[in-house]
Order: structure tokens, then sequence, then C-alpha cells
């Protein structure tokens, strides 16, 4: 099978941790014969510094032409320092994410055997924990106009909106997510405080009777957040919005015992995009020290999602399982072993496969 990946490594660690996941996408194309095809692009900082544009048009182009688009992050500290900057790399991705139409963001949530007592949370709560978490990611505050803040600086304004037919086509993935998995679907909102919200439950509440086989609850937003901590293993699936979606996964990657274990999918109109769920870690930046197991993930995610290859897919995570059991980890959860280098992480990784 011939593979078109458009690669887009990103600021900070970014391009390290992608180093990485091609390291092991080549080493899956050559057990299994497959042909892969690497395209690269700038976006964010390093985007901004050579056009000045976060998501430059040939970016955009390079992703419509590809199958996927293997991402790495984006963030750099002259900008996140510069609260009066115009132009911002997380424009970039926001972008990205508008114009290839990626209204899904799939997180999945899971421990791993050998790193249950690394997460903060204890062992009993968080042993066997499998859950996958749907943000919706074009819409709410992130998106809506207007913004801004009064011309005398002292008061900011954001607008939060959403459409019935946004709500719909989450909703619709999210059940049907719960529909091939445990069958247990919680919507996640604020319906007591925010309209959009009521909106939210209001629709998913209308087409809950076309899925009579999923059992379907909601929660609160602080409900969540606390019943992540205090019992993540009573979840199958969660959908929400945009903001929601993206403070409670980041809350809910301790659970695995590190946010550099986590992995991502966006998928919607256009191409998706796979990407681990933190962000360009620029004090790690050419350390060599990265933990790239979030991006590898991401691309087992890839192929198991964009390109079918349910064979390939599971063979990165086993490998993936198998460095973490001999120890072979960055200094992110290294206790009680030598730290190995993010090159290292990923030389194994490939050798494995």
């Amino acid at each position: 099978m011939e593979l078109n990946i458009a690669v887009l490594p990103g600021d900070g660690i970014g391009p390290e941790i992608i180093e990485q996941a091609i390291k092991v996408v080549d080493a899956i194309g050559n057990k299994y014969g497959h042909k892969i095809n690497y395209t690269y692009g700038h976006v964010g900082a390093v985007a901004i510094d050579k056009t000045g544009n976060p998501y430059p048009d040939e970016t955009h182009e390079i992703c419509m032409n590809a199958d996927a688009v293997l991402f790495g992050a984006i963030g750099d500290p002259k900008y996140d320092n510069d609260p009066s900057a115009k132009i911002r790399p997380e424009q970039g991705l926001l972008a990205m994410r508008k114009k290839l139409g990626l209204y899904a963001n799939i997180r999945p949530t899971a421990t791993f055997k050998s790193l249950v007592n690394r997460s903060p949370l204890k062992t009993e709560l968080v042993d066997g924990a499998d859950f996958v978490t749907i943000r919706e990611l074009t819409g709410g505050i992130y998106f809506g106009e207007p913004r801004g803040k009064s011309e005398d600086g002292q008061k900011a304004f954001d607008t939060c909106i959403y459409t019935v037919e946004e709500i719909q086509r989450i909703a619709k993935l999210a059940f049907e997510y719960a529909r091939n998995r445990n069958k247990k679907l919680t919507a996640v909102d604020k319906a007591n405080i925010l309209a959009t919200s009521r909106l939210w439950r209001s629709t998913i509440q209308e087409m809950a009777p076309d899925y009579p086989d999923v059992e379907l609850e909601f929660l609160y937003v602080d409900a969540a957040a606390m019943r992540i901590i205090q019992w993540p293993k009573g979840f199958d699936v969660i959908v929400t919005e945009n903001l929601f979606g993206d403070i409670l996964t980041d809350e809910a990657s301790v659970i695995s015992g590190s946010l550099g274990l986590s992995p991502s999918a966006s998928i919607g109109i256009h191409t998706s995009v796979f990407e681990p769920i933190h962000g360009s870690y620029p004090q790690a930046a050419g350390k060599n020290i990265a933990n790239p197991n979030g991006t590898i993930l991401s691309a087992a995610m890839m192929l198991e999602y964009a390109f079918k290859l349910n064979d390939e897919a599971e063979a990165i995570k086993k490998a993936v399982d198998a460095s973490l059991e001999e120890g072979i980890v960055t200094e992110d959860i290294a206790e009680g072993v030598n730290p190995s280098s993010t090159s290292e992480v990923g030389d194994w990784i490939a050798k494995k496969i």
C-alpha cells in the first residue's frame, strides 16, 4: 500500500518527537511492505519566522494533498511572553483545524500495566481505566465572534457560539463510538449556567432514541472533572465542547502517568491530523529528553484510522508496551531506571518492530 503523509514537525520538541515517529512508521513500512511518501511543511512559530503566517497556504496544500497529517507541536516563549503579539503560533493550529474541517478530536485515555504506579492517582483507581474523549474542535469560545478588548484596555470579551448542526455531527460520532465500545456515553456540559450547554443537552437528548442500545448520562463539567480523578474506570466515551474537552483531556492524561504518553486524532471533512496532546515544551527543545511515545502512538492511530491498517497499528502499540516494560523510557517516567534519550526510545521501538 502507498501512504502519502504530510509531516508538520512544528516548534519546540516537535521536530525531535516527529523524527522518532517517522523511524517507527518506516519500520512498519519495511516490515509490512508499504511505500511511504512524506511531504514536510511548516506550522506555528517556525512558519511565522519563515513566512509571516502560522499556517501558510503552502502548508495547507500539502495537508490537502495528503492521506493523513502527522503533527508535532506548536508554541514559542517569545510569543507566549508577549500578550500583545498580533500573530501567534496557536493561530496556525486553529486555522489548520478550521480549514481542514477538523470538527472532532479523539483522545483515548488508558493505562499501561508497567506504569500504573507512576500515576499520581492511586493504582487501584487507575488500573484498567480505558475511555475515549471526543471533543468538538471547530466551534465554541475558541472561534466565536465578536471578541476583543475595550478601547481603554480595561475589559476583554470572548463569544461562545454553537449550532445544532455542529452538535449533531459530533454527538453522532460519539454515539457510534460508544456503540462500538461498551455502549455508555457521557455528555459533559454546564447546562445549569450556559445557554450553549443547554442547546448541547437538548440536541443530544433528541438524538438519544436513535441509539437505544447506548446508555446516556449527562454530567456538569465540574462534576466530570472530579469523577475523572475519583472514578476514571466509570467512563467509556465522553463527548463535550471545545473548551471543556481541552481541559478535561489534559487532566485525564495523568491517569496514564505522563502527558507524553497520550496520542490523539483530529478528524473531519478533509485530511485527518494525528498528534500528541502535549505542547511544544520549549524548555526541553534540543536536549533529546522529551517523551516521543505520544507521537509514536499518534502514528499508530494514523495507521488505524486513516489507512485501516489495524495489524500495523497494533504492532506499534505492542512495541511501545514492550519499551515501557523494559524500562526504555525518557526521564519523565524513568523512576527507578536510568532514563533513555528521545532518540534512543525511537530507535528501540523501531528495532523492536
